[in-house]
């Protein structure tokens, strides 16, 4: 085997390891995900001391590997370009015409393999090597083509039919095309013109772990997606084209705030699968996630869905479970889940202090969040008023019970298990207005039970003119009447007062930093990627300035 096809082949391999990993949607590997491949090549017993290290030595992998923040995709992508390129280049212009061209004496040392017939460029381009050979760069073209930001994105406007080359679907299907890609590269790795002892051909050697892995995870989700056949609750329509869906939560469903799951309803397609970040919280009775309308598939959920939802009647998501699954579910559509999947948002319990930023439909993963801190309250309160009632003396509580958000389970023994995050800071930026009523009722319950200002929320609307401008002064002050009067913003409708254009990023990591000196702050982002790298450069510089130390987690939508 030639060494431009061993690039090839490992090549292929480090996109399949890299494929049981999650990438976004932009199909960007993060350094948290470079950590967990890590430790997953680790021995068990080196793996206590490789944990330690694994995020230094992913940090210096990712500074090498992806300096510029390319997609991991696009890495593998040009890897397996670059291997094509040295093995079918070394054919054509090498290998074919020394062979064709030869002198009797030299084609005599290897006519056996041919069975003693000189071949022409024609029958080795014909022959099953060049067959499968061409096939192989033929199909591997259209799945790179159409997995371009400009195909996927449905950057491109094609006249009809060329049309369905763009959007979602084209890429998804297409990609399906390297099934047979790995086919034909097992054929090819067969059919050997100077090689034929069958021990000798080790393409099936490089190829088969992998796809072996592969159709173990197909497998496992298929069987767990049965498994987990939700139940739809409700469906409400709201501004900005999306619309959430609340579900009914599966027995033995367990997640974490800031994961996310995989969606497919066979009515539309039986194969198709779409991540969507949980904003429900682990304590809640339901399931839920936002959706927006970006695509043919969830364009076609929200019309099936919507055109059921007057069925349906009103839900409590703080229901018994068992009251949720006694809902008529006739004539509904079926939705299985696959999940949940780690997402980097979902460690911010590790963290004294969280700063959570969500460029419009970003703010999801956090929502979750919010709800998981505010049922931890409800649950804190809860508790202080049931010791109030049965206790006979005056006891006091413990500073890190009245300054830290403490979980709502109970352990056996009756003792509240208390969190390390003592203060979380909200900043949503969206363009629409109409996206604060996404989330309205979750602002409300913030400012409504958080009495000891733990949690600060700050919307930022970016389509109008900047605080400060004069054509903005008399919506400033009508806007400050009405907080001041009715205690409800003009704009967003609930109690959070929004602010105008973008925030002084600097000017809130060192409030924050001044605010609480010698902590640990987790930085939290969930948007496009144009301000990660502002966001990741002041956590790197207020980390060396102050006593504080920033740490940045990133996830593009």
């Amino acid at each position: 085997m030639s060494s431009g096809c061993k690039f090839q082949i490992r090549a292929l391999m480090l996109g399949f390891r890299f494929s049981l990993t999650y990438s976004n949607e932009d199909g960007r590997i993060t350094r948290e995900e470079v950590q967990e491949l890590i430790m997953l090549s680790a021995s068990a017993n080196k793996l206590s001391k490789l944990k330690e290290q694994a995020d230094g030595y992913a940090a210096l992998i990712m500074e090498e590997l992806d300096p510029e923040n390319l997609g991991y995709i696009e890495i593998i992508a040009f890897a397996i370009a670059v291997g094509i390129a040295v093995h079918a280049g070394n054919h054509l212009a090498c290998d074919f015409p020394l062979l064709v061209n030869s002198s009797p004496e030299k084609f005599s040392l290897i006519s056996s393999d041919f069975h003693n017939k000189r071949p022409t460029y024609k029958s080795l381009l014909t022959g099953v090597e060049g067959v499968t050979g061409i096939s192989m760069v033929v199909l591997m073209a259209i799945s790179f083509t159409l997995a371009t930001h400009h195909f996927r994105r449905n950057a491109l406007r094609l006249p009809s039919p060329f049309n369905r080359l763009t959007g979602f679907n084209a890429f998804w299907y297409s990609h399906h095309l390297f099934g047979l890609v790995y086919v034909l590269l097992l054929v090819h790795g067969t059919f050997l013109y100077l090689t034929h002892r069958w021990y000798q051909k080790t393409t099936w050697m490089y190829i088969s772990v992998p796809l072996l892995l592969y159709l173990a995870e197909r497998t496992l989700r298929t069987r767990r997606s049965a498994h987990y056949t939700v139940k739809i609750l409700k469906v409400s329509g709201l501004p900005g084209n999306v619309f959430s869906l609340l579900m009914s939560k599966p027995n033995g469903f367990k997640y974490k705030s800031g994961q996310y799951i995989f969606l497919q309803c066979p009515k539309i397609s039986p194969f198709e699968w779409h991540p969507f970040s949980i904003t429900s919280a682990p304590g809640d009775d339901c399931l839920s996630v936002h959706i927006r309308t970006v695509g043919d598939w969830t364009q076609e959920l929200k019309h099936l869905l919507t055109k059921e939802d007057d069925k349906l009647p009103s839900v409590n998501c703080h229901a018994k479970f068992g009251e949720l699954m006694q809902l008529d579910q006739r004539g509904q559509p079926r939705l299985l889940v696959d999940g949940p999947y780690g997402a980097p948002a979902q460690d911010y319990q590790n963290f004294d202090v969280l700063l959570l930023i969500g460029l419009g439909i970003g703010a999801t993963p956090f929502i979750s969040i919010l709800r998981d801190l505010l049922n931890n309250t409800r649950a804190m309160d809860e508790l202080v008023v049931q010791e109030s009632n049965t206790e006979t003396s005056q006891t006091t509580r413990s500073d890190e019970s009245s300054n830290s958000f403490t979980s709502s389970n109970v352990t056996p023994g009756g003792s509240k298990r208390s969190r390390r995050t003592t203060n979380a800071y909200f900043y949503w930026v969206t363009r629409e207005p109409g996206s604060f009523e996404w989330f309205k009722g979750v602002m409300d319950e913030v400012a409504e039970m958080d009495h000891k200002g733990q949690i600060e929320l700050h919307n930022y609307l970016t389509s109008v003119y900047e605080e400060g401008d004069a054509r903005s002064t008399l919506i400033t002050m009508i806007q400050a009447l009405n907080h001041a009067k009715h205690g409800v913003d003009i704009l967003s409708g609930t109690r959070v007062r929004t602010h105008f254009a973008r925030p002084n990023w600097k000017e809130v990591f060192t409030k924050i930093a001044s605010k609480h000196p010698f902590s640990t702050v987790g930085v939290f982002y969930c948007g496009m990627p144009v301000l990660a790298k502002e966001l990741k450069k002041l956590s790197l510089e207020l980390s060396h300035k102050t006593t504080t130390r920033f740490e940045f987690h990133k996830e593009y939508f």
